[in-house]
């Protein structure tokens, strides 16, 4: 039988990779569901291609040109938060969660409350609601899968070991497009240096975190809730060549690392076949002709990131979704020029000196505090420029 397949997220940059490995591989996989922010062009294109029954654009305003888009085929479309739920919840083996930021949340939930295998490749999921999803998960049975290329990796090198044999993660960082550039070459950084990743091809907003390693700052908060470790036994180590995606010690001393091409589509084929594996396209590594793998500990001093979001994890609370709402509020208006490279940090530093400790009860919770840190981010940046 074909797996069953729902794209949360299809026609960003994860959902593009997944339809190229689906499509090469029609006898193993079945499409059943596919969902757009606004794209409804491009959603009725992958929904005819694919032969999918349900295509759900989030944009109300969009929903009258997908249904003309899909006229004379049996896909149903549909409009709202709503029908984004019903494609998360339909009865797919496999839900890709790639809805950007928090617009994922309610739907990712809905998933793994149906007890589904959900993908995840919305890191927001679990930085702002860890605790609440895999506690979900756990009640309801559902399997989360990391896609996230280090998480993925560790997921891969962890199969079949027991936690308690675990030391430590190791998650690997390319370092950014300023790794070794000065601080006073860094407080001057334009958006389009920022942007600029020497490994990986990316969207803007997460360029910038790579480029601050604030990227990296969520994926420590993933970790932990992914992995079940505490922030002192996950580590950071900058590895230019991005060709080692993340390791794990274990108690005994050895060390296991998962290697190969900077290509997503590979860790994707690992949650899409899981626990089997399939082949997909990816450049082959070639150890020779990379010639070298270089290490190095990362500069907390330049890259203050990492600190502030090792600070915000060890706090808990609502600090974590304080830390993802500020920087993402900061990185937007970075790149639109209203702030320097450098603010960026100091603007999620001063968002998470009064965030509240409560810990958030429902996504419901998670959504509202992130609704006032982002208002509230607003005004102490437009207070800060005058």
């Amino acid at each position: 039988m074909r797996r069953r397949i729902a794209i949360l997220g299809a026609t960003g940059s994860i959902g593009k990779s997944t339809l190229d490995l689906i499509e090469r591989s029609p006898e193993r996989f079945e499409v059943v569901a596919v969902t757009a922010a606004t794209n409804s062009e491009a959603l009725a294109d992958i929904a005819r291609r694919t032969g999918a029954k349900l295509a759900v654009v989030a944009d109300d305003a969009r929903l009258s040109d997908l249904q003309v888009r899909l006229a004379g085929t049996d896909c149903r479309a549909a409009s709202g938060e709503q029908a984004l739920i019903d494609a998360a919840t339909v009865d797919a083996d496999l839900v890709i969660a790639a809805i950007v930021g928090c617009a994922g949340l309610k739907p990712v939930m809905a998933a793994v409350e149906a007890g589904r295998t959900v993908a995840l490749a919305n890191k927001e999921a679990l930085v702002t609601a860890g605790e609440l999803m895999t506690g979900a998960a756990a009640r309801h049975g559902a399997i989360l899968l990391p896609v996230d290329s280090e998480h993925n990796a560790i997921f891969q090198c962890l199969a079949g070991s027991d936690k308690d044999d675990v030391a430590r993660i190791i998650l690997t960082a390319s370092g950014g497009p300023f790794r070794t550039a000065s601080a006073e070459t860094i407080a001057a950084a334009t958006p389009e240096q920022a942007v600029a990743h020497p490994n990986w091809s990316m969207g803007a907003k997460i360029s910038v975190d790579s480029a601050t390693l604030m990227n990296k700052g969520l994926e420590l908060i993933e970790a932990h809730y992914l992995f079940g470790l505490p922030s002192n036994r996950i580590d950071i180590l900058i590895h230019p060549q991005s060709v080692i995606h993340s390791m794990v010690e274990f108690v005994d001393g050895s060390v296991l690392a998962q290697l190969g091409s900077p290509d997503m589509r590979i860790p994707i084929a690992y949650a899409l076949a899981w626990p089997e594996r399939m082949e997909t396209p990816a450049q082959r590594l070639d150890l020779a002709a990379v010639a070298r793998l270089d290490f190095e500990a990362p500069d907390v001093g330049r890259f203050p990131a990492l600190g502030v979001a090792r600070e915000a994890l060890e706090a808990g609370g609502a600090a974590p979704i304080v830390l993802n709402a500020a920087n993402e509020v900061a990185v937007a208006s970075f790149l639109s020029g209203e702030i320097r490279f450098t603010d960026i940090v100091r603007v999620v530093e001063e968002a998470l000196g009064d965030a509240q400790a409560r810990a958030p009860q429902s996504v419901g919770d998670v959504l509202e505090i992130d609704r006032v840190t982002r208002s509230r981010v607003r005004t102490l940046m437009k207070d800060s420029c005058h």
